[in-house]
Formats: C-alpha cells, structure tokens, sequence
C-alpha cells in the first residue's frame, strides 16, 4: 500500500558538477544548535511519464529509486509553491497500480515510460535545535542527468535542497533562505529536478518552416462545431487536447466564458487524485465543478453551440449524481444526529441512535469502491477528453466575439429574472408541499443564476460578485429549508420503522415538530432577503 508524506522544501542554485558545495556554516542559523553530517547517499531514480510529458506539464513527477533510506515509486503530487504530497509505494519492477491510478486523469490511457535517469551523489547534513531535535535537512545534490526518451541529451549540476522536518514550522525555511543568499545562493530556476533535466537535455531544434502543432491542428478540428465530431473525439484517448490558457488577457465574451469552463475542467482533473486517496471535501468539490460547468453550458447558450454542449451536460449531470452517490445520505443522516443530539434527554425514548444508524446504513448504495470504479471507467475518460477537445476548439457563436458587457451581463440578468420568477410563485403559495417544491427550484436556479456570475466577475466586476454573494445567500436560505424538507421526510420513515418494531415514536414526533418550525422560520425570512437582493438588482 502507498502512504503519503507532506514534503516542504526549497532547491537554491549552486556551483557546476564537480565543484566545491557553497554551503555557509549553518550553527548560527536561529533555533540551530547542531549540524549533523549524516554523509553521502548514491541515488540512482529513473522518471517515468507519458511520451508527450503530460505529468510534468502538470508538474507531477512518478519515479523508481534506489539508494537513501527511502527506495522505491514516488509521485509528487503538487500543493502550492515549495509544497508537494509524496505518495510512497515499496519497489517493484512496474508501476504500482496505486501510483498509475492517481495519474489516471492526466495519462487516460497513454503508456508510462522512463524519460529521465537521475544519478545524484546527496551530501547530507541534518539542522538539529538543542535538544537533538531535526529542524530541517539540508543536502547538496550533484546530478547528472541523462536522457532516455525523446532525445539522447545529458546535463550535470549542483543544487542545494533545504527539506522541512516534519510538522515544523515554514518560517524556519526563511531563516535558512537568509543565510544561504548571504552566501551567494539564488532559489533554483526550475521547480523539480526532473524540470531542469528536461529542460537541459532537451534537443535544440526548430520545426521546419509551414509544420502545424499538435495544439493547431486540435484547434482547426474543434472548429467544427458539431456535436458528433466532438462525440467522436473522446475516442482519441492517445493524445487529449490539452492546449494552453491563451496568453492575452479575456477581452471577447467568449474568452470569459472560456475560461471559467477551463477553470472548471481543470479542476475536475486536479481533484482526481485528491478523491481516489478520499481527501475530506474533495468529492464535495469535484461535483460542484461538474454542476458549474452544465450550469454554464446552459446560462450561456449564445456563446457555447448547445447542440455540442448539452450532450457533454447529461455526461456532467451523470458523473455528478455518482459522486453524490452516499453523500446526500451522509449530510441527511448528520443532520439527523445533530438533531437529536441537541434534544434534552427526557424527550429521548426508546433506542432512537441505534435506529438512524441502521436505518442510515441501509441506504447508502454506494462504496468507494464504486467511486473508483466510475473513476477507472471508459464513460468518465472520455468525457474528460471530450472536455478537453471542446476547450481546445470551442463551438462558438456569433456572440461570442462581442463585448462582455452586453453579452454576459444579458445572460447573467436572464437567469436572475427567472430566479425573481420561481421565488415569486413559492411567496405566493401556502405552507405546504406545493410550496417546498416551488423554493427548492428557486435553490437550483439560484445556483445557476450565482455560477453564471461567478463567470461574469472578471468582466463585469462588483456588480456581478456582489450579486455572487446575493445568490449564495439566498441559495443557503433555500437549501436550509430543503434540508428540513428531507429531514422530515426521513423521520416519517423512521417513526413508521419504529411503530412496526413496537417502539415508542414519540421522539421522531418532536424531531419532525422542530424541523417543522425551522423551515417556518425560513419562510417566514424568505420575504426580507429577497427583498434585500431584489433592491440591489442584478448586474
């Protein structure tokens, strides 16, 4: 099994291979009270990635290594600047299957192989404090570095690496960082070893004069437009379109739209990993990605061809029920306990807690091992090639080359109307069930109305996150009272469960009392925000 460590370092420059390691006397750095010499390990790593380098151009890095005290596969997973989660598997001739399904999302169904070979001789020396305590590892690195996919090259160099010890603290990295730039030291231009190898080894050629690229030819492809060419490109799961942001910023309505479709595409492949090792929040993420995107298809259908997009959008609305497979069940059954936790004891009778955990149980037909299924699966691949193909050549209408302002704040304020609409009719029903449908389709057009200014901000500024803020207000207001909606719904059954089993259902009779009132009191609120959104209008 893999295990997973946080690693926290800084790379600094240092002298050609062979050269003496610039490395200052590190005993007055504050908070050392020792250096260790710890010696010099032979590392011998081999890196492996597609053909086409789709794990570095996400800044991912899998390798084999032997030597140190740490041989075997490693992948790097990215956090922020200077932070990585390293995923360990012991040795193995292949790569383990844990480390390939974390790649998944990025190779599709492309083969791993070696690129780069690593041999680097590690000078060691570990910053103690006074009581013996490791502060940080400090080693300097002479590499060399050769080729072996996609060239021949070689390249040799020195570099000082500055690893944080576990659960320290990141300040003492600025500490280090200050001593070491008295010395001359610069921060490492690349970010990875495995960056600067390729960069270094990489042959130095141009294309010949009238070549198209890869990323030309996706485009003058997508351009098309039509809904089954980009049908038949989730078949290409060789090479996926992956092009880069454009390098100007967002000028045209399109280009807005475009890139919070790719925000939100990108997002999708990033969270991948994070919900196959089931990080907390990562499966709540990745799915209001997946809505995001179907509610922009959708609120911008004068700017995206949705005879290409709203076969994408079933494909979305599918891969967000599964990942809600359990967790609308999950947040029902933690707001059944909450509830009843904060019921005084003397109103609790019978074995209440025992029957919601079974009943919960029971309920939820999902498994992570279903999950991971749905992630390994031909449906979910090509859907995220499809996604790919239609960033790399979007289906554009007309009023996609038009100015923001009037294209985008048009669809932004035809979404709020139909919000104003739904809320209107819900305002003018009766308590009762007619009334708990009419205010849960004002939630859903109210996430809609507030993803589609969350797409209009950059262009449109204040107005539309201010109305970002309206939406999500109002949207928690409803969603509260469609909680209760369930909840209620959830304590019949169990009431009716206990009754049958010759239980006292007395407590689900003052559960489903309080739910009752909770969402009296949230109807009763609902006249007051709407009112406070409706004075500030839309975009």
């Amino acid at each position: 099994m893999a295990d997973t460590k946080r690693e926290i370092e800084r790379k600094y420059e240092g002298p050609p291979a062979g050269g003496d390691a610039p490395l200052p006397d590190l005993t007055d750095v504050p908070g050392v009270s020792g250096v260790i010499d710890k010696g010099v390990a032979e590392l011998d790593a081999t890196y492996y990635d597609t053909a086409d380098q789709r794990l570095a151009t996400a800044s991912l890095t899998l390798r084999r290594r032997t030597g140190g005290d740490d041989a075997g596969w490693h992948l790097k997973l990215p956090v922020s600047e200077g932070v990585r989660d390293e995923i360990r598997a012991p040795l193995s001739d292949t790569v383990p299957e844990d480390l390939t399904a974390l790649v998944r999302s990025r190779i599709r169904e492309a083969e791993l192989v070696p690129v780069v070979r690593l041999l680097s001789a590690r000078d060691v020396r570990h910053l103690v404090d006074a009581s013996g305590t490791l502060l940080a590892e400090v080693s300097v690195d002479r590499v060399h570095a050769e080729r072996l996919s996609g060239g021949a090259g070689s390249a040799e160099w020195t570099e000082i690496e500055v690893e944080l010890a576990d659960d320290g603290d990141p300040a003492f990295l600025d500490k280090v960082e200050k001593k070491l730039r008295k010395a001359g030291l610069t921060r490492s231009a690349s970010a990875s070893k495995l960056a600067k190898a390729l960069d270094d080894t990489a042959p130095r050629k141009s294309a010949a004069p009238g070549k198209t690229g890869k990323a030309g030819k996706a485009g003058k492809a997508g351009k098309a437009g039509k809904a089954d060419k980009v049908a038949d490109a989730s078949k290409a799961t060789a090479t996926p379109a992956r092009p880069e942001p454009p390098d100007s910023a967002p000028r045209t309505a399109g280009d807005h739209v475009l890139a919070y479709v790719r925000a939100q595409r990108d997002a999708i492949v990033e969270l991948d990993p994070a919900v196959r090792r089931d990080v907390p929040d990562s499966v709540h993420r990745m799915r209001v990605a997946t809505r995001r995107l179907r509610s922009t298809f959708r609120s911008y259908g004068k700017i995206l061809d949705r005879t290409v997009t709203d076969p994408i959008g079933v494909e979305l609305k599918w891969l967000a029920a599964e990942l809600g497979v359990d967790r609308d069940q999950e947040v029902l059954t933690e707001h059944l306990t909450a509830a009843l936790d904060d019921l005084p004891s003397e109103l609790v009778t019978g074995p209440v807690q025992a029957r919601v955990s079974t009943w919960s149980g029971a309920r939820r037909s999902g498994s992570r091992q279903r999950l991971i299924a749905v992630l390994d699966g031909k449906r979910y691949l090509d859907l995220l090639t499809t996604l790919d193909t239609l960033v790399a050549g979007p289906p554009l209408r007309e009023a996609a080359s038009k100015k923001p302002e009037k294209v985008i704040a048009k669809a932004v304020r035809k979404d709020f109307e139909k919000v104003a609409g739904l809320v209107g009719e819900a305002l003018e029903l009766p308590p009762g069930s007619e009334r708990d449908l009419a205010m849960h389709d004002a939630r859903k057009k109210a996430k809609r109305t507030r993803y589609a200014a969350e797409a209009a901000t950059p262009a449109l500024g204040d107005p539309a996150a201010d109305l970002v803020k309206s939406m999500k207000s109002l949207q928690t207001l409803l969603g509260d009272h469609q909680d209760s909606v369930m909840v209620r719904g959830a304590l019949r059954e169990l009431a009716t469960e206990a009754h049958e089993a010759g239980e006292n259902a007395f407590t689900y009779g003052v559960l489903y009392g309080r739910a009752e009132q909770r969402a009296a009191a949230l109807e009763g609120a609902l006249p007051g925000e709407w009112e406070a959104i409706e004075d500030k209008g839309a975009v």
